[in-house]
């Protein structure tokens, strides 16, 4: 390829580079594989012929779309074998993402979650229809079916994630509110403050990744969540703070430990109380948040 051929080919790329990265990393629910997943692009990318691509985006998309597949499916595998639950890399993300609520949405740790249980083909067109917008043709050649196949699988996907996401859409004002509540009652050691906005069938989930100490199941239950946040924190002697943050679209806190960041919070919020509780202890999907740098996004 020539100096100008990479030029255009590199041009192009960064230009689209934030939208290639969101697709991967939806589809994967962690940063670092989207990372490679990119870095896999581009090398297929400078190898094409530009003058035969009538559309650069919808080339890259596909491209990325078919290493995402790839490597989801090497993703499950590993999974297999993790210690305790699995929770999404979380992303610090820049507040103007909150004003795109269907983006927001998808990016949160609950929809993310509820996209786990798809199969990974589902999941890739899922993100591309329902996220992205992009039409079924272009997405059949993404992921090797024919556009009626796709549009089957669109219909089977969005049922299967319709009937697990939540009801009605929370806006950033409410689930801030929320987490006000959680922090205060939290950091002054309030069990019934917490009970109080604690929904009785919450569900926390907490990924140390077997290098964290972390609950090996789900917590349920209000009371339960509760004893286990406040008796978890009262067992040592430790300092430890709570920092507003916006991660996945959605306000989170960053929980830090005699000054060292220990983990990240994210909730779902339901009718103003939290009904799933997401606390990611995992050190090796702390690397982005210690940054402290927010993604760019589309």
């Amino acid at each position: 390829m020539s100096d100008n051929a990479t030029d255009a080919a590199t041009e192009s790329f960064v230009a689209h580079r934030n939208l290639l990265f969101t697709v991967a990393y939806e589809m994967l629910g962690s940063a670092a594989d989207a990372e490679d997943v990119l870095q896999e692009t581009w090398l297929r990318w400078v190898e094409a012929d530009l003058g035969q691509v009538r559309d650069q985006r919808a080339y890259l998309v596909r491209i990325t779309t078919r290493q995402a597949l790839n490597r989801l499916r090497t993703m499950s595998r590993r999974k297999e074998s993790y210690v305790g639950p699995w929770l999404p890399e979380p992303l610090i993300t820049a507040p103007d993402v909150a004003e795109d609520v269907e983006l927001a949405e998808s990016l949160s740790m609950a929809l993310m979650l509820v996209l786990e249980t798809l199969s990974p083909t589902e999941r890739a067109v899922f993100v591309l229809r329902e996220v992205f917008d992009v039409g079924y043709d272009e997405i059949a050649e993404a992921v090797g079916k024919t556009p009626a196949a796709v549009r089957q699988i669109a219909h089977r996907a969005r049922k299967h994630v319709d009937a697990r996401r939540p009801r009605e859409a929370v806006s950033p004002g409410e689930t801030r509110a929320a987490l006000e509540s959680f922090q205060r009652a939290l950091e002054t050691g309030d069990m019934q403050g917490l009970l109080d906005v604690l929904a009785p069938e919450i569900v926390l989930m907490s990924d140390g990744g077997g290098i964290k100490q972390a609950a090996r199941r789900p917590v349920v239950g209000a009371d339960k969540v509760a004893r286990y946040m406040i008796g978890g924190i009262g067992k040592y002697e430790i300092t430890f703070t709570l920092d507003p943050t916006v991660v996945n679209g959605s306000p989170a806190l960053v929980v830090r430990v005699d000054g060292e960041i220990d983990g990240v919070m994210a909730v779902r919020v339901e009718d103003a109380r939290i009904t799933g509780l997401y606390y990611v202890r995992n050190p090796e999907k702390l690397t982005r948040v210690q940054s402290e740098t927010p993604i760019a996004l589309r």
